[in-house]
């Protein structure tokens, strides 16, 4: 069964084409990883699956259209823009995710790592901190799909590969479809189960052992890009 099914996508913003007939699926329980250059669409695309922005084309979530599969559906952004001096802990925070799920929100809170956060304030959080407790309260509303843009932004490399396997935890333990843009090639090259090559077209998808090629990282972002080289190339 696939989580996502997308059939000739195009989304436009005036004359101007974003996204030009992408057509591709996400098989249930997979982790997909979505690369590509700047201004490439990756974020439009996001904002289409969550229906957020008009679009022509079909999008199934779980075989439904968007409408009726929201609530199936969790997001996290890569920002998360708040007024830094309100005076809310983590632990009040994530209440209002929990609607009452108290046991379910603390085995969560301590799973990712954020119940030893639970009388911080949320604006004294690191970059990390933050995510993981913005992961938290996605994972408190039990999705099915998880949408997580650029998930490790502003985080360093040590912490980068340990927040990529907190993602590969809760894919497995949690029997959540992951659905992930990011810039860390070498990093989803081992995480993801497909990977979608975005620049407008889709370039490519499928395993990262058979589309992580040369040819295809130069197509996607030009001979010119200083790609660092990993494993499968």
């Amino acid at each position: 069964m696939d989580a996502v099914s997308v059939k000739n996508l195009k989304i436009r913003y005036g004359s101007h084409v974003v996204l030009n007939g992408l057509n591709f699926e996400i098989e249930k329980g997979n982790i997909a990883a979505v690369i590509g250059p700047n201004g490439s669409g990756k974020t439009t695309l996001f904002k289409a699956l969550l229906g957020l922005i008009p679009y022509e084309g079909e999008i199934k979530i779980f075989q439904k259209s968007i409408k009726n599969a929201l609530k199936r559906i969790a997001y996290v952004p890569q920002h998360f823009d708040f007024d830094r001096t309100l005076p809310i802990t983590v632990d009040e925070f994530l209440s209002f995710a929990s609607n009452g799920k108290s046991i379910n929100a603390k085995k969560i809170c301590r799973e990712v790592s954020v119940d030893i956060l639970a009388e911080k304030l949320i604006g004294d959080l690191s970059g990390g901190q933050l995510q993981r407790v913005l992961i938290a309260q996605a994972l408190i509303k039990d999705p099915d799909l998880l949408f997580l843009d650029e998930p490790s932004a502003g985080i360093d490399i040590e912490g980068s590969k340990a927040f990529y396997d907190l993602i590969k935890h809760i894919n497995k333990e949690h029997d959540v479809t992951v659905l992930l843009i990011s810039h860390e090639i070498s990093m989803v090259s081992d995480l993801a189960d497909q990977i979608l090559c975005l620049n407008r077209d889709l370039v490519c998808s499928g395993p990262p052992r058979e589309v992580l090629t040369k040819k295809v990282l130069n197509k996607l972002y030009g001979p010119e890009m200083n790609i660092r080289e990993h494993k499968h190339l």
